[in-house]
């Protein structure tokens, strides 16, 4: 674990999204979050537009490959750019956007079914 880094060590389901933050496990944040085999863990990313090297790398950290990642990238679907691509690729990681509406009703369902999935879930208003 990430010293300092807010965590949920159990994988489950996203039961609520807007208003800046999800519910899950009885509980709310706010802000973005990843839902790893892991948990589920605080992301310091606001938007696909702003999002860096730093919030790549912290993910890419905690997922090891074959894996998806769920990419939800906001209200709506959101291509990123080459470099988030290349990272990805990189590191031998699947990506796949979409709306983090769309990002989180997938998770819940691949989780359900016990697949090894990942989501990247940017808070949405």
């Amino acid at each position: 674990m990430t010293p300092g880094v807010a965590r949920y060590p159990y994988e489950t389901p996203i039961t609520a999204y807007g208003s800046g933050g999800f519910r899950f496990a009885d509980m709310s944040h706010r802000g973005s979050v990843l839902c790893l085999p892991s948990g589920i863990w605080a992301w310091a990313a606001k938007s696909i537009e702003t999002i860096g090297e730093n919030e790549i790398e912290f993910l890419l950290n905690l997922v090891e490959p074959p894996i998806t990642v769920l990419f939800g990238t906001g209200e709506k679907q959101i291509w990123p750019s080459p470099e988030i691509y290349a990272a990805f690729a990189k590191a031998g990681i699947g990506i796949e956007p979409m709306s983090t509406g769309a990002a989180a009703r997938t998770y819940n369902i691949l989780i359900a079914e016990k697949r090894p999935i990942a989501a990247a879930l940017i808070a949405v208003a």
